[in-house]
C-alpha cells in the first residue's frame, strides 16, 4: 500500500472519529436549543466538499506519480 494512501486513511479515520463526537454534541445540544438544527446545514455542506476533495484525490492518476517510481 502506498504511503500517501495509508496516511490519507489514517487522517480520514481520525477525522471521522472527531466528527462523530462533534456531530453528537451538536445533535444533543439541538434538543435543548431547537434552532441548533440550522448549524447542521453548513456542517453538511463542509462535509460534502471534503468528501468531493478526498474522492477526487483518490481517483486522480496525477497524484500517483510516486507509485510509478522504480525502487
Amino acid at each position: 500500500m502506498p504511503l500517501d494512501r495509508f496516511v490519507l486513511i489514517l487522517v480520514c479515520v481520525i477525522g471521522a472519529a472527531g466528527l462523530t463526537i462533534w456531530l453528537g454534541a451538536i445533535v444533543s445540544a439541538s434538543f435543548a436549543f431547537p434552532m441548533g438544527w440550522f448549524a447542521l446545514v453548513p456542517t453538511l455542506l463542509v462535509l460534502y466538499v471534503l468528501w468531493r476533495v478526498v474522492s477526487d484525490r483518490l481517483r486522480s492518476a496525477e497524484d500517483d506519480r510516486y507509485d510509478r517510481t522504480k525502487r
